[in-house]
């Protein structure tokens, strides 16, 4: 540890607000945590787990909006967009048109590249530190296809992946089977994103938390966020449950409820809600289990081994938070299973069994990370959509080198959090 910076108080407790706890405490900041749930309850935890170099292509992409109105009349679909006058889902939904398109496509995928890169090796050096075993494994992610279709525009992408540097195979039937001896694949092909790993984000998060309790950082659970104090341009206290905190660098993270936070300290953020379902299997034979995490493309399903266990994840359903379970969407995952695995038999679990979390997603599809211009004191770091998870640490660390006053270990221009202001 070095000389006290400072205290830092730390705006939500998933992955982002965690990892930024973590390189604070590395400066010598005196570190607190604000979150309005428990510790167990956010994304972060029923997530897929992968680290995901390999998704170097935004949300917003061409092809996107043609695809998502036909799914939109598919009650089961891995996509869907539920109609709404909502203000908030329209302006959305605008900028989204606006972003879907080659040019930006090509303006963000290197960047979008570097950080999952740069966060990429952060886990590996967090998984070296005492106390910390949470299954990372950096063997690659295999995409999975059935279709024709789907393996020319699979194809296309990796060979833009091979260009960009990245370490990616482009494989037929028997060779993708190989990778995979104890399952039968029902595909035609396949790619091996080597880039790519996963972890059990369970296991991660309760090891971080357990670290920096150790460590004096300060929780305060069951905190909403009501205001905040401002002088000029300088925010002075923040209140929730009727108390005020004060601190000489605040981070605000929140995960999908980044927009009503940022709001209250009068500040613009575009983000809407991807909700999205996860569900864990637990193999027949337990040597009949999966040595790479897959991603079963047509379906859009992630299928990751955790712990002698599988989860199963997806859908993405763009909406205003509402907590109710939409069963035709896990029976879209689970009818999916079948018809790329097809030794897995799962059966539809109790609406208890299922764990369902909202995505934050930007209009344009990249994270949200930066220093506020309206707030000298205040980083936002958010927004990372279907990567949250895989940039955890990265945003952490540029929310430490940001306090610090030090350049940025990659560049974050691109991800202005009042891009849209």
């Amino acid at each position: 540890m070095t000389q006290n910076k400072g205290k830092a108080l730390i705006i939500g407790a998933g992955i982002v607000g965690l990892s930024s706890a973590y390189y604070l405490l590395q400066k010598g900041w005196q570190v607190e945590i604000l979150e309005q749930n428990d510790l167990t309850n956010n994304c972060s935890y029923g997530n897929a787990g992968m680290i995901v170099p390999s998704h170097f292509t935004p949300l917003a992409a061409p092809g996107v909006v043609a695809q998502g109105i036909r799914w939109m009349f598919d009650s089961k679909s891995p996509f869907y967009v539920r109609p709404s006058l909502n203000s908030r889902l329209v302006s959305w939904g605008l900028k989204f048109l606006k972003h879907s398109n080659q040019k930006h496509v090509d303006y963000s995928a290197s960047a979008i590249r570097d950080l999952n890169l740069a966060s990429s090796k952060l886990y590996d050096e967090i998984a070296q530190k005492d106390g910390f075993d949470f299954e990372l494994n950096q063997n690659g992610i295999l995409m999975l296809y059935k279709t024709e279709k789907v393996a020319e525009e699979e194809t296309e992408l990796a060979y833009k992946a091979i260009n960009m540097g990245l370490p990616v195979d482009i494989l037929d039937q028997s060779e993708i089977q190989e990778l995979e001896p104890n399952v039968r694949l029902d595909v035609i092909g396949g790619i091996n994103y080597k880039c790519d790993g996963h972890m059990n984000p369970m296991k991660l998060m309760k090891q971080m938390i357990s670290y920096l309790k150790n460590n004096g950082v300060v929780f305060h659970t069951h905190h909403q966020v009501t205001g905040f104090k401002t002088f000029g341009n300088t925010i002075k206290t923040l209140i929730a449950n009727g108390k005020e905190f004060t601190a000489d660098q605040f981070i605000m993270t929140g995960g999908s409820f980044l927009p009503e936070l940022a709001q209250k300290a009068g500040i613009k953020i575009q983000l809407m809600p991807g909700k999205g379902y996860s569900l864990m299997h637990q193999p027949e034979n337990p040597l009949n289990t999966l040595e790479h995490a897959a991603l079963l493309l047509e379906a859009r399903v992630a299928v990751t081994p955790m712990n002698g266990l599988i989860r199963f994840g997806g859908t993405m359903e763009l909406a205003s938070h509402q907590d109710k379970i939409n069963m035709k969407r896990v029976e879209g995952i689970i009818q999916s299973i079948p018809k790329y695995l097809p030794d897995f038999k799962v059966e539809t679990p109790k609406e208890s069994e299922i764990w369902f979390g909202y995505r934050p997603c930007a209009p344009d599809g990249l994270p949200y990370l930066g220093q506020s211009s309206q707030m000298k004191n205040l980083i936002i770091a958010g927004g990372g959509g279907m990567m949250g998870l895989s940039l955890g640490p990265i945003f952490g660390k540029t929310v430490s080198e940001l306090a610090n006053d030090q350049k940025p270990t990659v560049e974050i221009k691109i991800f202005n959090p009042e891009r849209f202001n």
